[in-house]
């Protein structure tokens, strides 16, 4: 049998069953519910998971966590939804909006200009992906102008050329 996994008591058990019943997510109340058990019936990390659904490391992680920090471990922000995200997109707005007014005005805007500014104001440096990933975001796109017309035709090109009379 493998080392009894153990968690300390940061809230009683009526408290956590109330967490449970309260939850809205299921992966929230799995991670709720390796606390009870871990707190109930403690046992290995390998039972626990297997009665949770869990992988091993994920409860040896989970109950390392709330042991050390108590409930905030648990009440984690969650998965997704822009979790590493620089400024909200009512910031993203107000960021962008002096480079979309130059635009209108028929300026053109580079995205070298642009990523200077959010270092800037977010403070440290971001790929270059973040900006184009930003800007997608908020309905801009990449307009260049062509090198050649699509219908170009060399060969009258040179004939053109050659009958040219210069003045």
């Amino acid at each position: 049998m493998g080392k009894v996994t153990k968690a300390i008591e940061h809230l009683t058990i009526e408290e956590i069953d109330e967490k449970i019943k309260s939850t809205v997510g299921f992966w929230r109340i799995k991670r709720w519910m390796v606390i009870r058990h871990a707190l109930v019936n403690p046992c290995s990390a390998k039972e626990i998971a297997l009665n949770t659904g869990l992988a091993e490391q994920s409860v040896h992680n989970l109950i390392c966590a709330y042991n050390r920090n108590g409930v905030e471990a648990v009440e984690v922000k969650g998965r997704g939804q822009r979790q590493s995200a620089k400024l909200t997109i009512a910031e993203e707005i107000e960021f962008l909006n002096p480079f979309f007014e130059k635009a209108e005005k028929g300026q053109i805007t580079e995205v070298k200009e642009i990523k200077d500014k959010f270092d800037e104001r977010v403070g440290k440096k971001v790929a270059e992906s973040t900006i184009y990933r930003l800007l997608k975001r908020h309905g801009w796109r990449k307009i260049v102008p062509r090198p050649t017309h699509p219908k170009t035709n060399k060969e009258e090109q040179e004939a053109f050329k050659k009958t040219l009379k210069i003045k």
